[in-house]
């Protein structure tokens, strides 16, 4: 094993890695995909602002949606979301966990659903793989993200993971092509850290 690791991070084989992602234009991607992820975590944090501001309450609003809805409703809409194409925006969640008695545990169990969610994800792909006329009609949705896994692994799930590349499509595409159930689950923890980091903003705004 440590033969393995060692190789892994020899000066070699990371200019071979290193080559290899420059000719699949893995940097350039990574470029624009942390450029959009940038203003689209600005935009939101905007909007936020100016409905607090000029529109309505949001501490209020969310404050309501604690009282009005257990969390169980809220947690079970949240796995539904992180399951089937990220239907709603992880940040709304994050920012009703801030208005919670204990809003840090109340975050890791939401990113413990969107891990679990993104896992549910991968399973339904490999079911679906088993369907030729279906396989081939999800292949042509979301060919791009298949193109990218294949080209980058399990680094590509890290991006699905930190990004705000839908996580369930990523994880479905993985399903999809029967990609390394064990690699898959070890880059989709970074999902923890996603959570985390914009909590800190989320947090401290709100």
């Amino acid at each position: 094993m440590i033969k393995t690791l060692l190789y892994n991070f020899s000066p070699k084989r990371l200019s071979i890695l290193n080559r290899y992602y420059r000719i699949t234009q893995f940097y350039s991607f990574l470029r624009t995909t942390a450029w959009r992820g940038g203003i689209a975590t600005v935009v939101f944090l905007l909007l936020l602002v100016c409905l607090e501001i000029f529109f309505l309450d949001f501490n209020t609003l969310l404050n309501n949606l604690v009282a009005l809805y257990p969390p169980k409703i809220i947690y079970s809409l949240f796995l539904i979301s992180e399951t089937f194409l990220g239907l709603i925006p992880p940040e709304m969640f994050i920012a009703w966990a801030s208005k919670l008695e204990a809003p840090w545990i109340a975050l890791f169990f939401l990113a413990s659903l969107s891990y679990a969610g993104g896992v549910i994800a991968y399973f339904i792909g490999t079911r679906l793989s088993l369907i030729p006329s279906v396989r081939s009609h999800i292949e042509t949705k979301i060919q791009k993200h298949i193109i990218n896994l294949r080209k980058w692994g399990g680094i590509f799930v890290f991006i699905g993971a930190i990004s705000p590349i839908p996580h369930s499509l990523v994880s479905l595409a993985s399903g999809l092509i029967r990609y390394n159930f064990g690699n898959y689950l070890m880059w989709a923890l970074f999902r923890y850290m996603r959570f985390f980091l914009y909590a800190l903003v989320i947090f401290g705004i709100l």
